[in-house]
């Protein structure tokens, strides 16, 4: 028998609405009120209306505009999407970057927003989303868990290959795993994406960039209901990134973690799921989510788990 076929978008494909990319930084702000307290990037659709807004947080020493096309991706069907950059030079520590996370949030409450956005796009601030990929996942689940309050609310929290340090017993301050089944008190639906060869070396001078013990699998146990997740078989830690990064740290890249033979489809593949998720638990519509869950939209990659809390 046949599977079903649904009427939704296809969420692994660029969605209807035209997209444009902003910097925000200093010169860009001179005429707001209250500048934002990081350099931002936001991806926006340009036709009118009222959109989720969801908050991406970058990964260990990336680049936000490393994010460039997944944004896109997320914001060519209808949402909102603001990419801080949370530094330029890190320490272990991550607790500097939960902070500037939640003062980032409490300043879109002050309705600034506005001003940066194409005529007529509103952004909806009671449908929030938090995302965030490497140690970025790390900081979306410490601010989640209220390590740093925020004044507004999270309903829809997603750890991209989320990683919280070296190894169990190695991890990185203020840790977030417990190693205790279901012991996250999230008030929100969660969904985990993870990567297949994030836990496999590159080469013997360089650790996993995703290694067992501290990584998506450890989150997810973590996890209560609602929750999602999916593992790609044979893609990499950073093969969400661009085609095309740049710079040391761009090339880099390439070098230090373990990647499939090409970013595109899991890049797709993660925007995609995202636009499922929180089409699911930002506008309630969870026909895509399902379809991906059943198989009846066919991923462009390998799944090597799917699995849900319900």
């Amino acid at each position: 028998m046949s599977a079903p076929t649904t009427s939704a978008t296809n969420v692994f494909g660029f969605g209807s609405f035209t997209t444009m990319l902003q910097k925000v930084d200093s010169v860009t702000t001179s005429s707001l009120p209250v500048p934002p307290p990081k350099p931002l990037l936001i991806a926006t659709p340009c036709e009118a209306g009222e959109f989720p807004l969801i908050i991406f947080l970058h990964g260990y020493l990336q680049y936000n505009t490393f994010y460039s096309q997944l944004l896109q991706h997320v914001a060519s069907h209808g949402f909102i999407v603001i990419a801080p950059q949370l530094y330029t030079v890190a320490g272990a520590d991550a607790t500097d970057e939960i902070k500037s996370t939640a003062a980032i949030t409490s300043w879109l409450s002050k309705e600034v927003l506005q001003g940066l956005l194409p005529p007529y796009v509103q952004p909806n601030l009671s449908k929030l989303g938090l995302a965030g990929h490497s140690r970025g996942g790390k900081v979306a689940f410490a601010l989640a868990l209220e390590k740093a309050m925020t004044t507004l609310k999270f309903s829809a929290l997603i750890g991209v290959d989320p990683v919280d340090g070296m190894d169990k017993g190695k991890q990185t301050p203020p840790p977030v795993l417990t190693y205790v089944p279901y012991s996250f008190n999230l008030d929100m639906a969660v969904m985990v994406i993870g990567s297949g060869l994030g836990e496999v070396k590159r080469n013997p001078l360089f650790p996993p960039c995703a290694p067992k013990g501290v990584n998506h699998e450890d989150f997810f146990k973590e996890c209560r209901k609602p929750a999602c997740y999916f593992v790609a078989k044979d893609y990499g830690h950073l093969d969400m990134l661009d085609d095309d990064t740049k710079g040391i740290r761009g090339r880099s890249s390439y070098c230090l973690c373990k990647n499939g033979k090409a970013r595109e489809p899991m890049r797709r593949f993660v925007g995609g799921v995202v636009v499922a998720f929180v089409e699911a638990y930002l506008n309630g519509d969870h026909t895509d989510l399902i379809a991906i869950r059943d198989g009846y939209e066919t991923a462009p990659v390998e799944l090597k788990t799917v699995e849900f809390l319900v």
